[in-house]
């Protein structure tokens, strides 16, 4: 983990193209950052083991999908490494969340109002990357520009390079602009508003991602995404 001086618990798939990361200068001073906020007291989230969740979760030749997120949810017992996903207790569901459900339900006849717990999309080859992993309690954006946003930079250039016919969903500008380096002549980016309350009816309501994403999967010779959850 970057909090210890332990070896980097890292998926051993990403090692050969991020493991040097941990040991360059940017990343050095993310970690001192990191320490000096626990050290001082303050509440990270997600849990140090759920950091790296999402790359731990969906092996990089398992990629098929790649979901950009911001950054954690800030309450506490929300957040676990994969963005827009909430532990399986949480009610009620945060809004950008029920509006991907309602998106689901009228796209592709998924109900999954029962639950945020997004787990079982990761574990089939969707991504959930958020651009920042760790926020602190209570505060959003807290740990913006850390260096963070170079580490998942560098994640996505390694699928944009070294994945073929990858799905890149990018929900708002912030996602957007993080994707800006992806081959379109290589890989499949849906764009659309994001699904916040503040912005879905601008477009993401009705642009049906998820039929879009299994269509181009099945017609590159891919598995299609079950969406539906437990």
């Amino acid at each position: 983990m970057i909090n210890s001086d332990s070896k980097i618990q890292l998926d051993s798939s990403w090692l050969p193209y991020l493991e040097n990361e941990f040991n360059l200068p940017y990343m050095q001073s993310l970690k001192a950052f990191l320490q000096n906020e626990k050290a001082v007291g303050k509440t990270i989230l997600p849990k140090g083991d759920q950091w790296f969740n999402a790359l731990n979760s969906t092996p990089l030749e398992s990629v098929k999908v790649v979901i950009i997120g911001q950054d954690p949810y800030p309450t506490i017992g929300h957040a676990h490494g994969l963005c827009f996903s909430v532990q399986p207790e949480v009610k009620p569901l945060p809004k950008s969340l029920l509006n991907i459900n309602k998106e689901l339900a009228d796209d592709v006849g998924v109900n999954n109002q029962h639950t945020g717990y997004l787990q079982p999309w990761a574990e089939q080859g969707v991504l959930l990357l958020n651009a920042v992993l760790t926020v602190e309690a209570g505060k959003t954006n807290a740990h913006q520009n850390r260096g963070w946003e170079r580490f998942t930079d560098k994640v996505i250039q390694t699928l944009n390079e070294h994945t073929e016919h990858t799905v890149f969903i990018l929900w708002g500008a912030y996602a957007q602009k993080k994707g800006k380096m992806i081959d379109r002549n290589k890989h499949l980016v849906i764009e659309s508003p994001h699904p916040s309350p503040l912005s879905a009816y601008r477009g993401f309501f009705g642009s049906k991602p998820f039929s879009k994403t299994n269509h181009y999967l099945v017609e590159h010779k891919k598995t299609a995404i079950h969406w539906q959850l437990p």
